[in-house]
């Protein structure tokens, strides 16, 4: 099958990429010459285990090509990806779609013959039928199907859940469509991973209700872990007991500083909004958004009292700004919440993190960059674990302690227990939940 896929951030590079180790020919389209330019020499615009690797593996193959030119890449095409960015709109929380309204107008007049278009963007429902009437309109004698086909990718693990999928959701409309979306996905499912079709909408709010149910899960355990504090409880033990439980599952039952990341910020903000213009408020959406901005607080809250409720003239190493580890996204991770308020109230702060620097500096004016967590550590006062990265879960505790000017940590990725903390020389340490 040929393959155009517009956009190459991380879903459009990610699934392109992939799509190519299935055999398929796929060109990825992208407007910004410098990118194409980057990706034609090999370099990976964006961090993803693994991803340099398999596209350069399937470039040097034949399959897998980069161009600015659209109407080059979708001429012949089988089925075209829109795969396009759809950021939280400024004012009222609802997804923009000017960027995949515009590549649907712009791969309307480039069709050529029959292709199915696909929508890979996470988009609000009914979008997929509004890309149908804008090719219409925009191309009256084309001939083409749109589909829903909505991604599932974990940042940091995104090449094993494209080829290891628990599901692929594909919503189509006519039955020449659904036959080229079995074509593009018959490696999976030779492989029996469950391919679910579905109509437009149904695939559409498949994506937004997971999304939304595991933000929930997150903000769930981080109210208890709340509650924990005060009653004496260990959130740790409670996870662990609830989530042996088959109906509730241990996953997303970490708690921490809040959600953030590309997806659940974003996704669960549409959902909202959605609700309310359908005047179906989606209350427990409502609710977890409300309760990760409040998790956020707490646990600024809980580092200004161990600096003696005030940051000013601190000094304090944080561990990891990106949303999750695995990963060099910035986007909504606690981090752009918490440094600033240490900036802010006076801190003078310290930042390590494998891959956050590049998107980290221009988002954290006024912290110090270093190279690992013991510089960082130099006569602090307070350590601060904000991302679980490897490099983090196996630190020289003595030496971390030796190095501060005050031994205080507060691990909110509960990495640590307070036990080795203080029997490693740590005054103080604070969990979240614990």
């Amino acid at each position: 099958m040929k393959i155009a896929m517009i956009g190459t951030g991380y879903v459009g590079l990610v699934s392109g990429v992939c799509f190519s180790d299935f055999g398929h020919d796929v060109v990825c389209v992208d407007k910004m010459p410098e990118k194409i330019a980057m990706l034609e020499r090999g370099e990976v615009p964006i961090y993803e285990p693994g991803l340099d690797a398999l596209m350069a593996r399937n470039v040097e193959a034949g399959r897998l090509s980069f161009t600015t030119d659209l109407a080059a890449a979708v001429d012949g095409a089988d089925a075209v990806f829109i795969a396009v960015g759809t950021p939280t709109r400024r004012g009222d929380g609802h997804a923009d779609l000017t960027y995949v309204m515009a590549a649907a107008e712009e791969v309307a007049r480039a069709l050529t013959g029959y292709a199915v278009i696909v929508t890979k963007s996470t988009v609000p429902v009914g979008t997929n039928r509004r890309v149908k009437q804008t090719v219409a309109k925009a191309n009256p004698q084309a001939e083409f199907d749109v589909a829903s086909n909505p991604e599932f990718l974990r940042e940091g693990a995104a090449i094993e859940d494209f080829m290891k999928p628990d599901r692929v959701v594909v919503g189509v409309q006519s039955e020449r469509a659904q036959e080229v979306m079995a074509d593009i996905y018959r490696p999976l499912f030779l492989r029996e991973f469950p391919i679910v079709y579905t109509d437009l909408e149904s695939a559409e709010m498949i994506k937004y209700a997971a999304n939304a149910f595991l933000a929930t899960k997150i903000s769930f355990i981080n109210e208890i872990a709340g509650l924990c504090e005060r009653v004496g409880a260990d959130v740790k033990e409670v996870a662990r007991g609830m989530g042996l439980d088959g109906r509730i599952g241990n996953k997303f039952l970490h708690a921490g500083p809040g959600y953030g990341g590309s997806c659940f910020p974003k996704d669960t903000s549409a959902l909202a909004r959605i609700g309310q213009e359908h005047a179906v408020p989606q209350t427990i959406v409502e609710t977890v958004i409300r309760v990760n901005e409040c998790v956020k607080a707490r646990m600024i809250d809980k580092l200004r009292e161990m600096c003696g409720d005030s940051f000013n003239g601190r000094t304090v190493a944080v561990l990891g700004v990106t949303f999750k580890p695995n990963t060099d996204d910035m986007r909504d991770a606690p981090a752009l919440t918490i440094v600033p308020a240490l900036v802010g109230g006076g801190a003078k702060v310290r930042v390590v993190d494998p891959q956050g620097r590049r998107e980290g500096e221009a988002l954290l004016p006024g912290v110090v960059w270093c190279d690992d967590p013991y510089k960082a550590a130099h006569k602090a006062d307070l350590l601060v674990i904000l991302t679980e990265w490897n490099e983090f879960r196996a630190l020289d505790l003595k030496k971390l302690a030796r190095k501060m000017a005050a031994p205080r940590m507060a691990d909110l990725r509960n990495i640590y227990s307070a036990r080795d903390a203080r029997r490693a020389g740590f005054e103080a340490y604070e969990g979240v939940g614990r």
